[in-house]
């Protein structure tokens, strides 16, 4: 990173590093949960629901490469084993074993949340401080809310379809 650029901000570096590693550790979970969810769901809407997730898993990677890439500018190293993952992530991985669309679903609908809250208490630790990440970390929460919504509507749609056809 350029010393002005690394110089705006006015927190802990190693700390706000810390923070965006464990993001991204966050973000490779849920594009793993996703992208795998996609190739087993099951159910009624299946098709609708695997695009949804398709989409998703791809703005998760997209995710990880904005936290990825401001880590690197604030002279970090971004993680570099998958298997520490678990270990340092915020929000719980969710492994998709009921292949239905509606736990498939319910489990979106939980990761998203634990985003959301995720990147809230990123915005307010950044806010004033380190206006870079603070602007990353708005657009990925936006997209966040976004995912949490699309999974809610999915739902609904489906639990729709399930009391017209019983």
């Amino acid at each position: 990173m350029g010393t002005k650029g690394r110089g705006i901000v006015q927190m802990d570096v190693g700390k706000l590093i810390g923070l965006l590693n464990k993001a991204l550790a966050d973000e490779w979970l849920a594009y793993y949960q996703y992208w795998v969810g996609a190739k087993v769901v099951r159910g009624p809407m299946k098709e609708a629901v695997i695009a949804e997730l398709i989409q998703h898993a791809a703005d998760e990677l997209r995710h990880a490469d904005m936290i990825a890439n401001r880590v690197t500018q604030l002279g970090g190293t971004p993680l570099t084993d998958p298997r520490s993952w678990e270990q340092t992530a915020n929000c719980a991985y969710l492994n998709p074993e009921n292949p239905y669309v509606q736990a498939i679903l319910e489990q979106g609908v939980e990761g998203e949340r634990c985003a959301i809250e995720v990147y809230s208490r990123m915005l307010e630790t950044t806010k004033d401080k380190d206006p870079v990440t603070y602007n990353m970390v708005l657009q990925i929460l936006q997209d966040e809310v976004e995912h949490e919504e699309d999974f809610q509507a999915l739902l609904e749609d489906i639990e729709d379809l399930i009391k017209r056809r019983g």
